[in-house]
């Protein structure tokens, strides 16, 4: 069974990109796996020299090596990714010897949810250039930019019936894509 680490890049409480992750994992709970980047302290080469990788970055490292896909869900702030999500991914490729084991050639898909009339299309662009860096393999199939997510999301909970169908239809699409 193909299994999916999911993780959303935002650590606020009732977040749009958190509801998109949770009605995911209640509609394919056998496949998604949510992990967190919440205890992830900002990167700092002198850290990772005096103390190593952080316990929770190392485990990170481990579900998303040992899994057959990453599903992100992205934020959108000020036209591009967010800060604590493209540190999340910086620590994950510490020391850089380890890029191969958790990004090489895995299938990663994103997604994103934002109050805005235009989706998460800027931040999902700009991740493009990340993944190709870490050789990662993109999920090219399907796009799926949430917009105005403060009228679909109710107390961190995706209610919208027709955007729960275009999140089952693109993680279904996603976990396939996984699979080949």
């Amino acid at each position: 069974m193909t299994q999916v680490i999911a993780v959303s890049g935002s650590l606020r409480t009732g977040s749009f990109n958190t509801a998109l992750i949770e009605a995911a994992s209640e509609m394919f709970p056998d496949e998604i796996q949510v992990a967190s980047i919440h205890d992830i302290p900002l990167y700092n080469a002198d850290l990772e020299e005096e103390q190593g990788i952080p316990a929770v970055v190392a485990d990170l490292k481990d579900r998303i090596a040992g899994a057959h896909g990453l599903l992100i869900s992205t934020p959108e702030y000020n036209n591009s990714m967010p800060g604590v999500l493209k540190n999340a991914v910086d620590w994950l490729t510490r020391p850089a010897a380890d890029i191969p084991k958790v990004f090489g050639g895995k299938p990663v898909a994103i997604m994103g949810a934002s109050a805005g009339g235009f989706g998460t299309i800027s931040a999902q662009s700009a991740w493009h250039p990340v993944l190709r860096t870490v050789r990662a393999r993109p999920f090219w199939g399907e796009r799926l930019m949430v917009s105005r997510a403060a009228d679909l999301v109710d107390e961190g909970v995706l209610t919208d019936k027709d955007t729960r169908e275009k999140v089952e239809k693109f993680v279904r699409a996603f976990i396939d894509f996984c699979g080949e």
